[in-house]
Order: C-alpha cells, then sequence, then structure tokens
C-alpha cells in the first residue's frame, strides 16, 4: 500500500478495480453462453432438416390410414354399445312388466 495516498483512496480504488474484473468475466461468460445458445440451435436445425421429404410423406400416410382405422373401429365400438343399451333396456322393461303383472 502507498503512504501517500490516504487509506479510503486506496479501498475505493481497490474495490472499483474488483467490480470492473467482476464485470468483465460476467461480460465474457454471457458471449459463451450465447455462442453454445447458438451451436445448438444450428445443430437442431441440422437435425431437423436431414430428415428426407419421403420417409415423412410416407409416415403422413401411415398417420392417417391408421387414423381411418382408428375411426372404423370407433364406429363399430359405438354401434355395439347402442345395441348393446337397447337390448340392456329392453330387458329391464320386460322385467318391469313381468314384476307388475305379478301384483
Amino acid at each position: 500500500m502507498d503512504d501517500d495516498k490516504p487509506v479510503l483512496e486506496q479501498v475505493t480504488d481497490a474495490v472499483s478495480s474488483a467490480a470492473t474484473a467482476t464485470a468483465e468475466v460476467a461480460k465474457t461468460a454471457v458471449k459463451k453462453v450465447k455462442k453454445a445458445a447458438k451451436k445448438a440451435k444450428k445443430a437442431v436445425k441440422k437435425a431437423v432438416t436431414k430428415t428426407p421429404k419421403k420417409k415423412a410423406k410416407k409416415a403422413k400416410k401411415a398417420g392417417k390410414k391408421s387414423a381411418v382405422k382408428k375411426s372404423a373401429k370407433k364406429a363399430g365400438k359405438k354401434a355395439a354399445k347402442k345395441t348393446s343399451k337397447k337390448t340392456s333396456k329392453k330387458t329391464a322393461k320386460k322385467k318391469k312388466k313381468a314384476k307388475k303383472s305379478k301384483r
């Protein structure tokens, strides 16, 4: 420490130099993070565009086919449910009528 400068001035100089050093470190860290983010973005973009278009079309067609099959299955299930409901309602009515006739 200098004996010529007052202690307060020396302390303020030390603190300010430390603050500038931390600011510089923070800036470099931010730059590195941004650079890494850019690289990651490029890598993702490359991976997405690498898939051939033919495969994508086939996948779309397969999806459509399965959707049609699914809707047909659903329709079949719904019809089965409706018929089972109707039959169960009819049997319930018959049971009620039988009870009434017994009275």
